[in-house]
């Protein structure tokens, strides 16, 4: 494939990647430099209830696929999503982003890798990454954006220290 600057696009990250003309004239992003590390990954079936009209995934589904492998990872780091009572604080998602890079169908396995890139204060930046098995082509890249919220006040509080340990004993390089 033979680019020139004018086709240079970036995402939230600062990963760049080429964009083509791919099928039905869809632009389709290829070459990406992945700078999220992805330490858990699982996968979801794309049902036939998952597309729309087009035959592919409904776009508000990946969205959907990604927040669910990332709520595993949460529960894989000891941060019971399903208990807010025992919860010392909430976790409010203040941002999400999406980029699509090649359709999914009916039936499609996806797999699904998830981690944090970025550690802040009172917030956390988490990434997701969806691979096709049926083409082994990327699938979909985003992220979403986690503010931790204290109860009473539902003002932005610290990352509670014990589950910032347990991030970072998974993922050190966000230190």
């Amino acid at each position: 494939m033979q680019t020139d600057s004018s086709n240079v696009i970036a995402d939230p990250w600062g990963n760049t990647a080429t964009s083509c003309m791919g099928c039905r004239g869809v632009s389709v992003f290829s070459e990406w430099e992945i700078k999220v590390s992805y330490p858990y990954k699982s996968e979801i079936k794309v049902r036939f209830a998952d597309t729309d009209a087009n035959g592919h995934t409904y776009f508000g589904n990946y969205m959907v696929f990604a927040d669910e492998v990332m709520s595993e990872y949460w529960v894989d780091l000891c941060w019971d999503i399903y208990d807010v009572d025992a919860s010392p604080c909430l976790v409010f998602t203040v941002n999400a982003n999406i980029d699509f890079m090649n359709e999914c169908l009916g039936g499609d396995w996806l797999d699904v890798e998830v981690g944090f890139s970025r550690m802040g204060n009172s917030s956390l930046t988490g990434g997701f990454l969806m691979t096709n098995r049926r083409t082994g082509e990327a699938a979909a890249k985003g992220s979403f954006t986690y503010v931790f919220v204290d109860k009473a006040t539902r003002k932005s509080c610290p990352i509670p220290e014990d589950f910032k340990a347990t991030i970072l004993a998974r993922q050190p390089e966000l230190a």
